[in-house]
């Protein structure tokens, strides 16, 4: 498969080469990728299908440099996400319903994203992504008409690939490096409840435990340092790549406040022009949830609404994060101080997966014990490079 070219586009002469016997994972149904496309697809497509063999139910994935801005199995959708894309939120299907949940994750950063399902693209959700700013998908198929309507996105430049839901990949791996071939087994631990056995305090409840299951296979396709917040069968947040861990708790609790603030009431009211695209609707509710506007950007959200903004006062901010409860938190590392379930529990963390075994252990189990969260360790690191 030839790339239109390398990470950058002045590294040219790239290509992609099946390694195994059985042929290729993916296949090329239309368009050129680019070297991070074929990475977005097969970390998504991995991703999507061990949630959903995990869960037994769709998953959907929205990616952007080789991680995922959000991740979600089918669920309900609800009036905020519903009203943005103007549809009936209890009667969209199970694939389509768990790449919106997906994407409303941190929509800013899905803008230009690639979007990896489980499930075959139905006519249902070729049609919702004709309407959205998607630079391509992975699916393990595709109902007729689709391919040839997605094809014609982005001037033609949309990018379709089929996942092999048969392909055994290689029990081995390699990368090559500044002259160095690096070799190591592959990650094939498989994700289920057994791993969420061993807890500290309360029982799991069986929502907590889908969330966590899915949380690890999130956690098992960002790059490291990574963690995530989830609830309902959906990431809230997602802190990726970051050298500290509790910067990557702190990052992901801040997405989750703002998803959550996006359904405050002031939020939802912001009456913007009609000729307002959605997208842009999407980065001012973030904005003003932000409150830190420059004055160049107050001017231009005036010019976007129809009626002036009523800004929440922190102690409005205050008064509704304290209303979120019950999420579930995912590292893929160990914790290593008692900061990261502490800044947890600031944004309605119940309940914690990580592989423990830190040297600070005894402290995180007691930082938990006080919040009345429910640890589960589950002896299984997860980091992504």
């Amino acid at each position: 498969m030839e790339l239109r070219y390398g990470i950058n586009p002045h590294q040219a002469a790239a290509s992609a080469a099946p390694l195994s016997p059985d042929g290729w994972p993916v296949r090329l149904l239309h368009g050129e990728p680019s070297f991070i496309n074929v990475l977005d697809a097969l970390n998504g497509w991995q991703l999507v299908q061990q949630a959903s063999r995990a869960l037994g139910r769709p998953a959907a994935a929205s990616f952007k440099h080789v991680s995922p801005a959000g991740a979600a199995v089918s669920g309900p959708v609800d009036d905020v996400t519903a009203e943005l894309f103007g549809i009936a939120g209890d009667e969209v299907g199970a694939v389509s319903s768990a790449y919106l949940r997906a994407r409303d994750a941190d929509p800013k950063s899905s803008y230009g994203d690639f979007a990896a399902v489980s499930h075959p693209v139905d006519a249902e959700l070729a049609q919702l992504l004709t309407g959205m700013v998607c630079d391509g998908i992975i699916a393990p198929g595709y109902a007729p008409g689709t391919v040839a309507q997605l094809s014609r996105k982005k001037n033609g430049r949309f990018l379709i690939m089929e996942a092999n839901e048969a392909f055994v990949p290689p029990r081995h791996e390699s990368r090559e490096v500044f002259g160095l071939r690096l070799t190591q087994q592959r990650d094939e631990v498989q994700l289920s409840s057994a791993l969420l056995d061993r807890t500290v305090g309360d029982e799991l409840p069986a929502t907590a435990l889908e969330d966590l299951l899915l949380g690890l296979a999130v956690l098992r396709f960002t790059q490291s340092n990574s963690v995530c917040y989830l609830r309902g069968g959906m990431t809230l947040g997602v802190g990726a790549g970051q050298q500290s861990r509790v910067d990557c708790t702190r990052l992901a609790g801040a997405k989750t406040d703002t998803w959550w603030l996006r359904r405050h009431p002031a939020v939802r009211a912001l009456a913007f022009r009609p000729d307002v695209r959605r997208q842009d609707r999407i980065n001012w509710q973030i904005r003003f949830v932000e409150g830190d506007l420059t004055l160049n950007e107050a001017k231009h959200l005036e010019r976007a609404l129809t009626t002036p903004a009523e800004e929440l006062t922190p102690e409005e901010r205050a008064q509704w994060l304290r209303r979120l409860d019950g999420v579930a938190f995912a590292s893929d590392g160990a914790l290593p101080f008692r900061d990261n379930v502490d800044h947890a529990h600031r944004h309605g963390v119940r309940y914690i997966a990580e592989p423990g075994g830190s040297i600070r252990s005894d402290e995180i189990e007691t930082a938990c014990r006080e919040h009345h969260i429910t640890l589960a360790r589950t002896g299984l690191r997860l980091f992504h490079h």
